[in-house]
């Protein structure tokens, strides 16, 4: 673990599963054991932000053994998708399988939402078996919708934009409404199923 200072009133910690540390710190700042108004997971890290007393939270988490087994998942939510993204069968024949075979891959798999950003909505999932290689030439526009893996990673595009990563199917649903509480629809920790539309 490794913890630095982020601006005044901030900790960047470096944990190997920052799922599972987002959602044990979660727990620990609910029961009242540190203060902050965001805590954010990342790829490797989770950032507390908003902490009065950084240096002292710092110290306790130092102290805290890390959490063990799976990461609590918080809901889950299946996404309808229509796979027929242009790259499908480039990800069916890397990974040695029929497209339906690859579809059925993909439907059969429990994502969990390890973290966003990117853009608002876009959730990086976990869960898959297998990777894939990012578009050697990232296209200039994605459709909103568009469900895609890169490396070992899922996700969903909430918004048309640029983007390199492999598409193999698009959804319907809202990914993010500024007007919906929460406005995005999938969160750290959530449990994904992508579904046959």
């Amino acid at each position: 673990m490794e913890i630095r200072r982020v601006g005044a009133a901030g900790l960047m910690i470096e944990v190997d599963d920052p799922l599972a540390w987002f959602n044990a710190l979660r727990r620990r700042r609910d029961a009242g054991e540190f203060a902050a108004t965001e805590i954010v997971p990342g790829a490797r890290t989770v950032l507390l932000d908003g902490v009065p007393d950084p240096l002292t939270v710092a110290d306790a988490v130092r102290s805290w053994p890390a959490p063990s087994g799976l990461a609590q998942r918080q809901r889950r939510v299946d996404v309808p998708v229509a796979f027929d993204g242009e790259d499908l069968s480039f990800v069916a024949s890397h990974w040695g399988l029929t497209v339906n075979q690859a579809v059925a891959r993909l439907t059969e798999t429990v994502f969990t939402v390890a973290f966003c950003g990117f853009s608002p909505g876009f959730a990086y999932m976990r869960g898959l078996s297998g990777t894939v290689p990012r578009l050697d030439k990232p296209r200039t526009k994605v459709p909103a919708g568009s469900v895609a893996l890169a490396g070992e990673l899922t996700g969903i595009y909430p918004t048309a934009s640029p983007g390199g990563w492999r598409l193999v199917g698009r959804t319907d649903i809202a990914l993010f409404d500024v007007a919906s509480d929460p406005p995005a629809a999938l969160s750290p920790g959530t449990s994904v199923r992508l579904v046959r539309a």
